[in-house]
């Protein structure tokens, strides 16, 4: 039987996550983390490693769904194959949320790394797959002194972005990050890093795609074979928009490259394709 649960729900740790499966929660979802001097590793074949996260899974939530993570002088890494390492990240997969979807993150000092094959590394980010959301979709993420990286093969490096992927969402998709001082970087075949992004695939979104970021002194970099490196942009692809999409980004100082075959680097940019 599912479980229902008709509270509130705040998650106020330092160095603990929470987890819903199969459940039905009435009212607000909050992941409020504070993550300092830190370490979250996950190394070998399919391990996982939550710190600070939220993750909901084949469960209804009628509410608001909000991750408020600060993450300062931390290390979040997975390495091996197959492995997921989640620091103050919201995780919703194959679930249905009523309610805005909201990501604030401040990540300081951090580093989010991701090597071997089939590896995803999540730091201060929101992840939407296979699931229906009936409200805005908000990241306001801060990114200072900070690598994101993607290295070997088919990985994935999140760093204060939201990816949304097979989903729906109705109401306004926006992306309000800054980014200073930071390395964002995908290296070796069809890995993908993101900073302060917002991708949206294979999905259909009714309302404005808005894309509000400030890129300084940051280098985004893609080397290889088909990789993607995005910092301050929107991509949308193989997905139907019903509103604006508006792009307002400011890009100082700054280096956005693409080394080898069939790499993408994206700096403060809309792509839809």
């Amino acid at each position: 039987m599912k479980k229902i649960i008709a509270l509130t729900i705040f998650g106020l740790f330092v160095l603990t996550s929470i987890s819903f499966a199969g459940s039905n929660v009435k009212g607000a979802v909050i992941n409020k983390s504070n993550v300092k001097d830190a370490a979250n590793i996950a190394i070998g074949e399919d391990n996982k490693a939550n710190m600070g996260s939220v993750k909901i899974k084949n469960s209804s939530v009628k509410g608001a769904v909000i991750n408020q993570s600060n993450v300062k002088n931390a290390a979040n890494i997975a390495i091996g194959q197959g492995n997921k390492a989640n620091m103050g990240t919201v995780n919703i997969e194959q679930s249905a949320v009523k309610g805005a979807v909201i990501n604030k993150s401040n990540v300081k000092d951090a580093a989010n790394i991701s090597i071997g094959q089939g590896n995803t590394a999540n730091m201060g980010s929101v992840n939407i797959r296979n699931s229906a959301v009936k409200g805005a979709v908000i990241n306001q993420s801060n990114v200072k002194d900070a690598a994101n990286i993607a290295i070997g093969q088919g990985n994935k490096a999140n760093m204060g972005s939201v990816n949304i992927e097979k989903s729906a969402v109705k109401g306004a998709v926006i992306n309000q990050s800054n980014v200073k001082d930071a390395a964002n970087i995908a290296i070796g075949q069809g890995n993908k890093a993101n900073m302060g992004s917002v991708n949206i695939e294979q999905s259909a979104v009714k309302g404005a795609v808005i894309n509000k970021s400030n890129v300084k002194n940051a280098a985004n970099i893609a080397i290889g074979q088909g990789n993607t490196a995005n910092m301050g942009s929107v991509n949308i692809n193989n997905s139907a928009v019903k509103g604006a999409v508006i792009n307002q980004s400011n890009v100082k100082d700054a280096a956005n490259i693409a080394i080898g075959k069939g790499n993408t680097a994206n700096m403060g940019s809309v792509e839809i394709e």
